[in-house]
């Protein structure tokens, strides 16, 4: 079965159930699948993921599918980098082998009416800003993972609130596959990585660090034996409001259950600091576990 191409680019598959198909005959063979989505306008963050696909599996796949049901109305779809052939030059020295890169029609086809919604994880942070948003990531996510079949899926803890819903979903629904959340990927001076960067200009890309300092002011407050979520909370927040242009929230509480802290953070345990705040038109999300990461 051909795989990469002559020239060692990968094989671009349109439809799914083609992709289905060729990858059901690697695994009758015995071969793994390590399995990336995404929504193309590929970086590093990407590339580290399919990297880690390649130790983990024997062959590894992208998906590069825009997803129309996780933006809403107001948000920027129309303007949403797309670039298939740059993604798939960039995905080429990786040793990728498949990247599956269908048309919206094969993914919700005439007729479409069935919508996976994940309860408790999505009442809080992104959740009443983005109304609908995780609904359309873990119904597309759902079905990306329905036509790749048993699979080793690949996420970024940068939304960290996307991969716990995804890891509920998978459990829920007993998918076949194994959620696997690798760390953030920054640039040198520490902003994550992320497609909407390219919206920032040259100054507000100077301010957009604000996020990760005030991370990081967490991550100094929380090791030197904070452990009242409100004091974090104002930590973070400092590091910001003078900064950015809009803040839509700054969370801290528990990273399991993505729900606030009743009171000081339990003895042993890490805390979620989150946030997610708009540079100019740019809305921007970073996170880290204190305690756990250091940003």
């Amino acid at each position: 079965m051909a795989k990469r191409t002559g020239d060692g680019a990968p094989r671009v598959v349109t439809d799914p159930p083609e992709l289905r198909r060729l990858l059901d005959a690697e695994r009758r063979k015995g071969a793994t699948v390590g399995f990336v989505p995404t929504m193309g306008a590929l970086h590093e963050g990407h590339l580290a993921l399919v990297r880690h696909a390649r130790e983990i599996a024997d062959l590894a796949v992208v998906s590069i599918f825009v997803n129309p049901t996780q933006f809403g109305p107001r948000e920027d779809l129309a303007r949403y980098p797309r670039d298939l052939a740059g993604d798939v030059r960039l995905l080429a020295p990786l040793r990728t082998d498949f990247v599956l890169a269908p048309p919206v029609e094969a993914v919700y086809p005439s007729g479409h009416a069935t919508t996976v919604h994940v309860a408790g994880l999505t009442d809080g942070l992104c959740g009443p800003l983005r109304p609908g948003h995780f609904d359309g990531v873990a119904t597309v996510v759902a079905k990306l993972c329905s036509m790749v079949g048993p699979c080793k899926a690949l996420f970024g803890r940068k939304d960290f609130q996307q991969l716990q819903v995804i890891r509920r979903m998978a459990t829920d629904l007993d998918l076949p596959v194994e959620v696997v959340g690798r760390p953030t990927v920054r640039e040198a001076d520490g902003l994550a990585m992320s497609s909407r960067n390219r919206y920032l200009s040259s100054e507000q890309r100077a301010r957009a660090v604000a996020l990760v300092e005030g991370l990081r002011s967490g991550a100094t407050a929380f090791a030197g034996g904070e452990r009242d979520p409100a004091a974090l909370e104002r930590t973070v927040r400092g590091k910001l409001e003078s900064r950015v242009d809009r803040v839509d929230y700054v969370f801290v509480g528990d990273p399991e259950t993505l729900h606030p802290y009743p009171g000081p953070v339990p003895e042993g345990r890490t805390v979620l600091a989150a946030i997610a705040a708009w540079i100019g038109t740019t809305r921007l999300i970073d996170n880290a576990e204190l305690g756990l990461d250091r940003p």
